[in-house]
């Protein structure tokens, strides 16, 4: 069997947990027999190659800008390209050619900005098989995520938005066979907008290759660890001032990542020597952090959908701390392998973040939660059931 995998962005252009998913999950496909190919974006050109088994048509629709340098661009230029992107046929010609060459049994589309709806209109118009996996919102909110520019929950999106929204329902909603999400939250909240409701949708939590050995932690230094996007919709300023409300000196607060908010953070931590920002990180340096950090926080004040860093936090044997908002309470189990608090309550989270740093047992103890929960969530239990949806939609 043949699958097709469309993806905004693929290894090595990462810029969120959605593309490390692909890549996981087509290596281990290709493990297991079935040939595999990935449609995906270029920051420069139209190139084909093959990695690790995995053919790679990474192509560069006609826009103002490539999708993997979207954030270096100003708000002034955005809706333009989302204009473009919304239904680019220079995307819907290259995809259709290419689906026309390999004929897959099935594709499979994540995230689309900067591949463009039109790559949905290529599959139906070919007659293939067709699943899409919701990654996060943006097909009812043109940032994705539901917030305003002020960074605060949007409930009265403008004018253009509402038409723009219209517009991608519009062109995708009786395209896909079956939908699939992380989390069940986002399935009900796209169902809140008339999305997919005579669709077939599935949950499935994203696939992690999980440690068989537990990772031994030191609580001499307590290392707290924040990775993911540097934008106002994380939290992370929540955190930094939760942070610096503890008095310890053995405390470290490493940050990772990148985004337009990062100025903006580095002066909310001001001169703390015990806040330290290490730039985006990717490989194996992120798991050289893991390694070493005691706690992970996760302090989105915006709906995440199931966010990649608390599974591989969980992976590698250290708690969670998280916003109880969106999918993280479907990851998080209080008192078993993190805890949840209110989302932007920066006392809440501080007394959290005290108990645990005085309390070096009771890190010990959800150390082991981690170790179990995680095992749920692992890689192989994952394509097993990409692998019955494919069979059956492709006898279908």
């Amino acid at each position: 069997m043949k699958i097709c995998f469309i993806s905004s962005l693929y290894p090595p252009l990462v810029i969120g947990g959605a593309e490390i998913s692909v890549e996981k999950t087509a290596k281990e496909l290709v493990k297991r027999g079935y040939e595999v190919i990935v449609i995906t974006t270029s920051d420069r050109k139209n190139i084909v190659e093959k990695i690790e088994g995995v053919k790679i048509y990474r192509i560069y629709p006609l826009n103002l800008y490539s999708t993997y340098n979207h954030q270096k661009h100003s708000t002034f230029i955005k809706p333009i390209w989302h204009l473009i992107d919304l239904w680019n046929p220079h995307s819907y010609i290259i995809i259709k050619n290419i689906l026309k060459k390999e004929l897959p049994d099935i594709v499979h589309i994540h995230n689309f900005k900067g591949v463009s709806l039109s790559a949905f209109s290529a599959v139906k118009d070919l007659d293939l098989s067709l699943i899409f996996t919701a990654h996060d919102y943006s097909l009812i909110c043109i940032r994705a995520n539901l917030l305003n520019g002020a960074g605060e929950k949007c409930d009265n999106p403008s004018r253009f938005c509402r038409l723009y929204n219209k517009a991608q329902k519009y062109l995708v909603n009786s395209k896909p066979d079956i939908v699939t999400a992380p989390s069940q939250f986002i399935i009900d909240k796209l169902r809140t907008f008339d999305l997919f409701k005579s669709v077939e949708t599935i949950k499935i939590p994203l696939g992690i290759e999980s440690n068989r050995v537990k990772t031994e932690k030191k609580y001499d230094v307590i290392d707290i660890l924040y990775a993911g996007a540097l934008g106002r919709h994380k939290g992370v300023h929540i955190l930094i001032n939760a942070f610096k409300k503890l008095e310890q000196g053995n405390i470290r607060l490493h940050i990772l990542g990148k985004g337009a908010h990062e100025d903006e953070l580095k002066k909310i931590a001001g001169y703390d020597k015990r806040i330290r920002f290490h730039g985006f990180a990717h490989g194996k340096k992120l798991m050289d952090f893991y390694k070493k950090a005691n706690i992970t926080v996760v302090p989105s004040i915006g709906y995440e959908n199931s966010p990649m860093v608390i599974y591989e936090s969980l992976m590698n044997g250290i708690p969670v701390i998280g916003s109880n908002i969106g999918g993280i309470p479907e990851l998080i189990e209080d008192g078993i392998n993190g805890f949840l608090f209110e989302s932007g309550n920066v006392n809440e989270l501080t007394e959290i973040l005290r108990k645990l740093i005085e309390n070096p047992s009771k890190l010990n103890k959800l150390e082991k939660g981690t170790f179990e929960s995680v095992k749920k969530y692992d890689l192989k239990k994952h394509v097993d059931k990409l692998e019955e949806i494919y069979k059956d939609l492709a006898i279908s």
